[in-house]
């Protein structure tokens, strides 16, 4: 037994040695799992996140935290392709036929769900500001699940269309509430060392935010169009366009910037300059799901089963996912009436909001990290801690049991379709 933890304990140094070794690996057992759920009739997505979190640090420890931080340009580089995908699918004369339905389907749903979260959570006494902050971060939806099904289906229509225009605008719509939000919050706990006023200028902050990465997305969208516009060779077109978008991107986050809406923007103003730029995603394409995979993965080593094993954490949990899960399903129908969206998009596209993964890792990280958070009491810092684990815990679910669903509803809205 002792040679044999030996030998596993060789395998981890080689690993560690070059990340090469490891991006392989990961690869290869990700590639293994995939088709072993998607005999079960489970997304791949699925398999990819088993795999990583076997090799992550709570399991094999394959992959330690240091390394996970390492591979921090893969989850920004494929946030950023697929912000730039579902831009593409800003199309004006589909926006235009579909533009008002989903901007209400999108709000109402992102209202519903903060609220339920937020009511929730405060019945089973969790501190008022820790349930709305913990309620604006349920809104967010992870867009890279939706992509990689509705690419690995091939599908398209009508039913796409609100999921793609729904998925697209909700992150926009979470991170303005976020602001408002946070501001209010750290107004309430006075994190700045006592009771604070309420101050417009942050909610500003966040508008200027938003403002901004639009801003540098529209400008970087143009410039992918003019660079492209007259070239017919698609690997120069490739070249281009993928050196602009991670130029962009990169600025995005150095400046504090929101390479999402930067991206999305950049999609969005690509597909609408001409026709022809379909070629551009189409040239994308075909270098994304290694990408897509190795992210998934990596999202699957930072998950730890651990955080079950307290009741706290697993009852607070419990409840944040449940009524998020009621608060998105019910607010995309309610959105879906009141727009008078069709009767399948009604009864299938909620079924589609339940995936959660980077921006709601990354709101409450931001959370833990702020100024705010290093200036109060020991206690509230670690109930801070606590809204760490209990986000964690709902990425675990909802990005194992959210893939299924989401599959699920994207071939039934389509089969009702065609």
């Amino acid at each position: 037994m002792g040679e044999i933890i030996d030998r596993f304990s060789h395998i981890r140094y080689l690993l560690h040695h070059h990340p090469m070794f490891t991006i392989g690996i990961l690869l290869c057992a990700g590639y293994v799992l995939a088709k072993i759920v998607a005999k079960f009739k489970l997304p791949h997505i699925t398999g990819f996140i088993i795999a990583g979190l076997f090799f992550g640090k709570t399991v094999s420890g394959v992959v330690s935290h240091e390394m996970g931080e390492s591979f921090t340009i893969v989850t920004e580089v494929t946030l950023g392709l697929i912000a730039l995908t579902i831009g593409g699918e800003f199309h004006w004369a589909k926006l235009r036929r579909l533009g008002g339905p989903v901007i209400v389907i999108t709000l109402v749903q992102i209202a519903v769900t903060f609220l339920m979260v937020t009511l929730g959570l405060c019945i089973f006494r969790l501190e008022f500001p820790f349930a709305l902050m913990l309620g604006v971060i349920a809104s967010a939806t992870a867009p890279a699940a939706t992509v990689a099904i509705v690419q690995s289906l091939r599908a398209r229509g009508r039913f796409v269309d609100y999921l793609y225009g729904v998925v697209a605008l909700d992150d926009a719509g979470c991170v303005i509430l976020f602001g408002i939000v946070f501001a209010f919050v750290g107004s309430m706990l006075g994190g700045t060392g006592g009771p604070a006023a309420f101050e417009p200028s942050m909610v500003l902050f966040a508008l200027k935010e938003v403002f901004l990465s639009l801003v540098l997305g529209i400008a970087a969208g143009f410039l992918i169009h003019f660079s492209v516009r007259r070239n017919m060779n698609n690997n120069e077109i490739l070249i281009i366009s993928v050196g602009i978008i991670f130029i962009s991107t990169a600025f995005a986050i150095v400046t504090h910037l929101s390479p999402l809406l930067t991206n999305m923007a950049s999609g969005s103003v690509i597909i609408n300059m001409s026709i022809r730029n379909h070629r551009i995603f189409r040239t994308i394409q075909p270098i994304t799901p290694p990408i897509y995979a190795l992210f998934f993965i990596l999202a699957g080593t930072e998950l730890d089963p651990r955080i079950l094993l307290r009741s706290d954490i697993l009852l607070l949990g419990t409840i944040y996912i449940l009524f998020r899960a009621i608060g998105k399903y019910f607010g995309v129908y309610l959105g879906c009436r009141l727009s008078r969206a069709p009767s399948r998009t009604r009864r299938f596209l909620g079924f589609c909001m339940l995936p959660q993964a980077g921006v709601a890792i990354g709101l409450v990280l931001l959370i833990e990290a702020s100024p705010m958070t290093q200036s109060l009491p020991a206690d509230q810092r670690l109930l801070i801690g606590d809204m760490v684990n209990i986000v964690l815990l709902s990425v675990f679910v909802n990005e194992l049991v959210g893939p299924p669903l989401s599959k699920y509803a994207i071939i039934r809205g389509n089969e009702m379709e065609e």
